[in-house]
C-alpha cells in the first residue's frame, strides 16, 4: 500500500465516523475509528520504510 491509499483510508474513516455520528450510528463511527487507525500505522510503516531506503540500511 502506497502512502496516497493510507491517506486515502484515513479519509474514508472520517468521512464513516461522521456519517456514524450523524445516523447516532456507534458502529459504524467504530468501523470509521478502526480505518482511520490502520491508515495511520500503514502511513507511518510507508514512512519508515521510505527511511530505510534513503539510508541504505
Amino acid at each position: 500500500m502506497s502512502k496516497a491509499k493510507a491517506k486515502a483510508k484515513q479519509v474514508k474513516g472520517k468521512m464513516k465516523e461522521t456519517t456514524g455520528k450523524a445516523m447516532d450510528d456507534e458502529g459504524m463511527q467504530a468501523e470509521g475509528r478502526g480505518e482511520q487507525i490502520g491508515g495511520k500505522a500503514q502511513e507511518t510503516a510507508e514512512k519508515a520504510a521510505d527511511r530505510v531506503k534513503k539510508t541504505g540500511r
